[in-house]
């Protein structure tokens, strides 16, 4: 099962695997992952971004379906996922079983940072 947590407050999702979701703050393009929690750690499973630009270039091995590229990186399970919440941009979203919420919905809107990671 995955967990936030946000300074004391653990929040678990009652999920072993969510789609974390952004809007870039420059290009306005959606950025997501797909994370799940393994024995390991939390594991990318894939990404997606809904266009390009700003550092946002999807890698040369991306697919490209449904207006979205995407690719499973290369990336080793994490032991945590550290998120900043600068309040320039709209929130994070977590998206469990197909339905979607902004991070405030889990923790506190002043929250900063967001730790996400397999609970204990």
């Amino acid at each position: 099962m995955i967990c936030l947590l946000a300074g004391s407050k653990v929040t678990p999702l009652l999920a072993g695997a969510i789609t974390l979701a952004w809007t870039h703050s420059v290009e306005k393009i959606v950025w997501e992952e797909d994370w799940r929690s393994t024995p390991a750690g939390l594991e990318l499973v894939e990404a997606r971004v809904r266009g390009s630009g700003a550092g946002m270039e999807p890698p040369p091995e991306a697919k490209l379906a449904h207006g979205a590229w995407s690719w499973k990186p290369n990336l080793p399970p994490q032991a945590q996922v550290v998120m900043r919440r600068s309040g320039a941009t709209a929130d994070w979203r977590i998206c469990v079983s197909g339905q979607c919420w902004p991070m405030d919905a889990y923790v506190p809107a002043e929250a900063d940072p967001i730790v996400m990671k397999v609970c204990d």
